[in-house]
C-alpha cells in the first residue's frame, strides 16, 4: 500500500503538486502519466524523499525497500556484470563476511545459510540474463563501463535496479535508452515482477500490458483509474462527456438566473426574489472543462510530387572510414513508402538512415536518388544541440533565410509555436517542445522524405498520438526508427530488419517480429523453471552451429560477388574488346565463351550452396 495524503510541493514559487491524494493498492502496478511538465518526476522524487514536501505526507509499510535509478550513470573500470551484482548489497556484504569470519563457526554457518536462502550463488546467471535482455552479450558484460556511451551506462543502471528486486520499484521512462528488442524484453520482465511498481512511461503498449492502474497527474492533482491505458482513455472520455453535459446544464441555469435578475430587479414586487437569484448565482461554482493543450500540434507540409523511385540501393555497402557496417543492401523507396527499420541498437539502423539521408556515401555498389528530392532527417542530437538562449522564432528565421516573416511564423504555427511560445527561450521549453521545434526546423522546405530516428523519446502519450496522426496525413515517404510499437503499427507499411551486417525486408508483421524476439530471449523470473544442463548444452551447440553457418554464408557471398564481377568483365571483353581487362584482352572469343561457361557453372553451384546454408542458418538462428 502506498498512500498520498494531500501531497503539496512548490518549486521556484510554482505549485507542482497541489494536495495530491490517492491510495495505491499493495502489489499494484501503477502507470504514472501526465503531460510533459505536469510533475510526474517530482512526485516520484517525493516518494523516495529526495524532495521535501510543503504539505501532506506519504505513507507506506515500514522497512519498504525502494528502488529508483539515480540520474548519475555508473562509470569507472567496473564491468556491467560486476555493477549489477553489486546492486544486491546484502549478498555483497555476506560474501565479504564469509571470507573473514572463519574463526566463528556459528556465524559462518549463519552466513552460508543466508547466502543459500537468497540464492546468492545463482545470482551471476540471473544478472547475466537481465543484461542479455537489455542488449549486453557475454563479451559486452566483461568490458569496463567507461567504454560505453551514456545510454548504455543507463541500461546497466536499469539492469542493477531490476536485479536488486526492491519492494517498491520506481521507474522513470525506463525505455528511453532502449531499442525495440530491449523494450520488448523489459515489458515481459515487468509483467512477471513480484512486487509493487510505479512506472512513468509514455509507451502505450507497456501501459496496456504491464500496469493494472493508471495514476493521472494534471493541474497538480492526481486521479487513480483501474486498468491499463486504453481503459483510462475510455473512462476519461466518459468523464469528459459527463463534465461537458454538467457544464452545459449549469450554463443554461446561469442564463435563466441572469435573465430573471435582469427582468425583475427593477420591480418592487419581485426585487426580493431577484436578490435571492443574485446570491444563488454568486454561489454557483463554474464547472471547468477538462484541460486541453492548444499547442499540441504537428502538421508536416506536403511536398510537391516526384516520380518513383526516390532511392534505389543496388548491392550497396556503407560504413565509416574504410570499414563497412552494412553490405549487400538492395532497397527501393517510393514517394508513398512507410518503412520502419527493426534491429538491435548497434546493428546499423542509424548507419542506414544516414545513407538514405545522403550523410554517408556508399562504399561499394550503387545508390541512385532523385536529384530534386529533399530529405528531412530527425535525430536526438538535433534536439540536444538547439541553442537554449535563442527563441524558436530566431532558430526558424536563421534556417529560412530569404523567407518572409509571415512564412517563418506559419511554419512555427504548424508545430504549435504561436504567440508567446515563438519568442520563449528554448532553454525554458520542455523536452517535448524542443523535439517539436526540431521537427519544425527539418520540415521547413516540405521534404519528400522524412527520416525519423527515435522521434518519441521526449514526447508524452498525447504528443505521440498527435505525431502518428500527422505522419498518416503527410503525403511524403517516411523511414522510422523507433521502439514505440504503437507508432510503428499505425504508420509503417513495410518492415526492414537490419541485422547480421545487412538489411532485408521482414516478411511478417510487427507481432511476428515480437514473437520472434521474445521466443529467442524470454526473461526468467524466480517462478520460471530453470533450463537443464542438457538444454543449455543444446542451446550452446545451436549457437555454435549458427556461427559456423554464418561464416559459410559470408564466404559464399564473397565468392558470388567475385564470380559475378569476373562474368561482367568477360562480357565486357566479348562485346567491347577495347575496354577489356588485361587478363582477358588477349583471349580469343572461343576462350572467353569457354571461361564464361565455367564461371556460370561455378556460380550456379555456389549460389545453390549459399541458398542451402542460408536456409539452415534461418532455422538455427
Amino acid at each position: 500500500m502506498l498512500n498520498l495524503n494531500g501531497v503539496t510541493v512548490r518549486l521556484g514559487g510554482r505549485t507542482i503538486l497541489d494536495a495530491a491524494t490517492a491510495a495505491l493498492p499493495s502489489r499494484s502496478r501503477v502507470g504514472l502519466i501526465g503531460r510533459n511538465g505536469a510533475g510526474k518526476s517530482t512526485l516520484m522524487k517525493a516518494i523516495i524523499g529526495q524532495i521535501e514536501l510543503d504539505a501532506g505526507g506519504i505513507e507506506m509499510p515500514r522497512n519498504t525497500r525502494i528502488g529508483y535509478i539515480a540520474q548519475e550513470a555508473p562509470s569507472g573500470t567496473t564491468t556491467p556484470i560486476e555493477a549489477v551484482l553489486a546492486a544486491d548489497t546484502e549478498r555483497a556484504a555476506l560474501l565479504a563476511e564469509s571470507e573473514t569470519c572463519y574463526e566463528d563457526a556459528h556465524r559462518l554457518g549463519e552466513v552460508h545459510d543466508r547466502l543459500i536462502a537468497i540464492d546468492a550463488y545463482g545470482a551471476p546467471s540471473r544478472a547475466a540474463r537481465i543484461l542479455v535482455g537489455l542488449g549486453f552479450d557475454d563479451e559486452m558484460q566483461q568490458r569496463p563501463l567507461d567504454s560505453y556511451s551514456g545510454g548504455w551506462k543507463m541500461r546497466v543502471a536499469l539492469a542493477a535496479l531490476l536485479f536488486s528486486e526492491p519492494d517498491l520499484l520506481l521507474l522513470d521512462e525506463p525505455s528511453n535508452h532502449l531499442d525495440l528488442e530491449a523494450t520488448l524484453w523489459l515489458e515481459n520482465f515487468l509483467k512477471a515482477y513480484p512486487a509493487m511498481m510505479v512506472v512513468i512511461s509514455h509507451e502505450r503498449d507497456l501501459l496496456n500490458k504491464v500496469v493494472d492502474n493508471i495514476l493521472h497527474l494534471e493541474g497538480g492533482k492526481v486521479m487513480l483509474y483501474a486498468g491499463g491505458y486504453d481503459a483510462f482513455e475510455r473512462q476519461r472520455a466518459e468523464r469528459a462527456a459527463q463534465l461537458a453535459a454538467a457544464r452545459a446544464n449549469q450554463d443554461a441555469q446561469r442564463a435563466k438566473l441572469q435573465d430573471f435578475i435582469a427582468r425583475n430587479s427593477a420591480r418592487a414586487s419581485t426585487a426580493k426574489q431577484a436578490q435571492s437569484r443574485v446570491k444563488a448565482l454568486a454561489r454557483m461554482q463554474p464547472i471547468a472543462a477538462m484541460a486541453e493543450d492548444p499547442t499540441l500540434s504537428f502538421d508536416f507540409p506536403d511536398p510537391d510530387e516526384l516520380r518513383p523511385p526516390l532511392i534505389t540501393l543496388d548491392m550497396a555497402a556503407v560504413g565509416y572510414s574504410e570499414t563497412p557496417i552494412l553490405r549487400r543492401l538492395n532497397l527501393r523507396l517510393d514517394p508513398d513508402d512507410r518503412i520502419a527499420l527493426l534491429g538491435r541498437n548497434g546493428n546499423g539502423k542509424t548507419t542506414l538512415a544516414r545513407l538514405l539521408a545522403a550523410q554517408l556515401k556508399p562504399m561499394e555498389g550503387d545508390m541512385a536518388a532523385t536529384g530534386k528530392m529533399r530529405v528531412g532527417y530527425f535525430t536526438q542530437y538535433q534536439v540536444e544541440e538547439l541553442d537554449g538562449d535563442d527563441t524558436p522564432l530566431e532558430h526558424m528565421t536563421r534556417v529560412m533565410q530569404g523567407k518572409t516573416p509571415a512564412a517563418v511564423r506559419a511554419q512555427l504555427g504548424r508545430f504549435g509555436f504561436s504567440g508567446d511560445k515563438a519568442t520563449t527561450k528554448v532553454g525554458k521549453l520542455s523536452g517535448g517542445e524542443r523535439a517539436r521545434l526540431a521537427l519544425a526546423l527539418i520540415t521547413r522546405d516540405a521534404p519528400h522524405m522524412l527520416i525519423l530516428d527515435e522521434p518519441t523519446n521526449h514526447l508524452d502519450v498525447d504528443a505521440r498520438e498527435a505525431l502518428v496522426q500527422a505522419l498518416n496525413s503527410y503525403s511524403g515517404a517516411v523511414v522510422l526508427v523507433s521502439h514505440d510499437r504503437h507508432m510503428i503499427e499505425l504508420t509503417a507499411d513495410r518492415l526492414v530488419l537490419v541485422d547480421d551486417g545487412t538489411a532485408q525486408e521482414f516478411s511478417g508483421s510487427l507481432e511476428d517480429y515480437t514473437d520472434l524476439i521474445l521466443g529467442k530471449n524470454q526473461p526468467k523470473g524466480d517462478g520460471a523453471a530453470k533450463g537443464s544442463k542438457k538444454d543449455r548444452k543444446a542451446a550452446a551447440a545451436q549457437r555454435e552451429q549458427a556461427q559456423v553457418l554464418r561464416k559459410q554464408v559470408r564466404e559464399y557471398e564473397e565468392k558470388i560477388a567475385k564470380l559475378g564481377a569476373e562474368r561482367s568483365a568477360i562480357d565486357l571483353a566479348m562485346f567491347d574488346p577495347s575496354k577489356a581487362e588485361a587478363r582477358f584482352a588477349k583471349l580469343a572469343m572461343g576462350d572467353l565463351m569457354k571461361r564464361r561457361a565455367e564461371v556460370e557453372a561455378e556460380l550456379e553451384t555456389i549460389e545453390a550452396a549459399w541458398m542451402a546454408a542460408s536456409e539452415q542458418l534461418e532455422q538455427a538462428a
